[in-house]
């Protein structure tokens, strides 16, 4: 097995349980009874410490020289990952989680276009057969998109899904950078915007204990997973994979919290699963050929 298709398969393996971390959303989201800018708050804080701990244990006595030499890449997936977190948590906060997943779904597609666009990457066959049986679930699902949920939450995860796809490509373009202090940065980020707004007095002990394992658990740990994931692996790819949380997350908030999906997504939701783990498959069995030299990373 090459190295090449060594580090394809540890992308997508990484990649993949970032999403699973991810789909966990909306069972976090459901359970605890706080105010959305008390959970951003008090969340980033959490997550931003666990992400910041852990890029101090890797990176040891490194670990200074490299915030010392943050520069722009490192600002951008800031910015994209901290407007992906807060939008993401407010559809979810402000629709029902089959309507935010219904839109994030289209992330696959978001992204390559950007990839195209902005570092001249161009999407395999695989991916494009892939992304369009899974815009087939997608639709499927839409057929119940408009029976409920505020447009509020629904352009938020528009904005979650414009977000992802950004951070894709800078990760992409940019990946002998180290982007961890990047994730912890994103969720200080988000505390600071929730700060004036936040209430984490009036959260009760329940509330403090769950958001302390969303932010590790959900947040840290999947931020963490998707860092070294997202390097290795085409934009697209890693963006069609960490769709998987369309169909987990209300799976989930269905099993555990009774919160019923509309007929629509039962429906469209495996199909979505069968065209991600169809393309899993196929991809970690091939060789990945060497990037073009136009989409290697800058010195």
């Amino acid at each position: 097995m090459s190295s090449e298709d060594s580090q394809y398969r540890l992308g997508v393996i990484y990649v993949a349980l970032s999403a699973l971390a991810w789909s966990l959303s909306g069972i976090f989201m459901r359970s605890i009874s706080a105010d959305l800018p008390t959970i951003i708050f008090l969340r980033g804080l959490v997550s931003g410490t666990t992400t910041l701990l852990f890029f101090f244990y890797l990176e040891r006595g490194r670990a200074w020289p490299i915030l010392k030499a943050i520069r722009w890449p490192t600002i951008l997936a800031t910015l994209f990952s901290a407007g992906s977190m807060i939008s993401g948590l407010g559809s979810l906060y402000y629709t029902s989680v089959a309507d935010a997943m219904v839109i994030y779904a289209t992330v696959p597609f978001v992204t390559a276009g950007l990839a195209f666009l902005f570092i001249g990457e161009r999407t395999s066959r695989a991916t494009l057969i892939a992304s369009a049986v899974a815009f087939a679930g997608v639709a499927v699902m839409l057929t119940d998109a408009g029976s409920g949920g505020s447009l509020l939450g629904k352009g938020m995860a528009a904005i979650m899904t414009l977000t992802v796809a950004a951070l894709s490509v800078v990760m992409r373009q940019y990946r002998g950078v180290q982007m961890l202090p990047a994730m912890a940065l994103s969720a200080y980020l988000c505390s600071f915007s929730t700060f004036w707004f936040a209430s984490p007095g009036m959260a009760t002990i329940q509330d403090i204990g769950l958001i302390f394992l969303f932010g590790i658990v959900q947040n840290a740990l999947g931020l963490i997973l998707y860092t070294f994931g997202a390097k290795r692996i085409p934009a697209a790819d890693a963006s069609l994979i960490t769709a998987l949380e369309v169909p987990l997350t209300p799976l989930w908030v269905w099993i555990f919290m009774a919160e019923v999906p509309p007929q629509a997504t039962l429906i469209g939701g495996p199909i979505v699963l069968l065209a991600l783990f169809g393309h899993i498959f196929v991809e970690i069995r091939r060789n990945r050929t060497p990037l073009p030299a136009t989409t290697q990373p800058c010195p």
